[in-house]
């Protein structure tokens, strides 16, 4: 799972970090609430863990935000603001769950697991389509524009993640964790090679490019025909 932690606590978000490493997931952070908002928009989280009280842009704030461009990421809100009407408030806000301050870290990962669960549709997905490009995990066919695509068991798992995430940034790291199942960088070019082998399949006989290289960022598919 991966995870964006919104907090401007230091300690707070260090302790958060290490302990949902330790529990086998991969955390990001974010100190303030206008980067969290940046960082959510910009890449694909399982799941925010957002404190209400931050700086520059408060944590329902950035929720609504999100909201409001249709990114359904769960978030857990985090808050010493306990009152019935202060959940409410957050959960009116777009927050998914609410937590109060102080908690402990077990029920926290307990309910960001819960939460991925619940709300990743693409769990329970069969089928993925990028512009005419279908990928059918069932069947574990590609087509584009109806004409099938072969690919190798690692392009197609490539394949999926994109299209899981598409229209979303997802980084070289993201690749390795989720396709390669690496949780260090071997400092090799697998996939950039894997990239170009996936491209030359998917785009090269058809007018209309899908997968794009983001610079400094990594990869995204989308039609930008539309």
């Amino acid at each position: 799972m991966r995870v964006l932690v919104i907090e401007d606590d230091q300690e707070t978000a260090t302790f958060l970090k290490r302990a949902l490493k330790e529990s086998g997931h991969v955390a990001e952070y974010a100190g303030d609430g206008q980067t969290g908002l940046d960082l959510a928009r910009a890449n694909a989280y399982d799941v925010l863990i957002v404190d209400r009280m931050l700086p520059k842009c408060d944590g329902l704030a950035v929720i609504q935000a999100l909201r409001t461009e249709d990114n359904r990421t769960p978030a857990l809100i985090l808050s010493a603001l306990g009152e019935v009407d202060d959940r409410v408030k957050g959960l009116r806000a777009g927050g998914d769950d609410y937590l109060t301050k102080p908690y402990a870290f077990s029920e926290l990962l307990a309910r960001i697991e819960a939460l991925a669960r619940r709300t990743s549709p693409e769990e329970g997905s069969t089928r993925f389509v990028v512009g005419d490009l279908v990928l059918d995990r069932l069947s574990h066919k590609v087509t584009r524009a109806g004409e099938a695509i072969m690919l190798q068991p690692r392009e197609f798992r490539l394949l999926e993640y994109l299209m899981k995430h598409a229209g979303q940034v997802v980084t070289r790291t993201m690749l390795l964790e989720s396709v390669w199942d690496y949780h260090f960088d071997p400092q090799t070019n697998v996939i950039d090679v894997h990239i170009s082998r996936l491209r030359s399949k998917i785009d090269k006989n058809f007018g209309n490019p899908l997968l794009h290289t983001v610079r400094g960022a990594g990869y995204t598919i989308r039609d930008s025909a539309h």
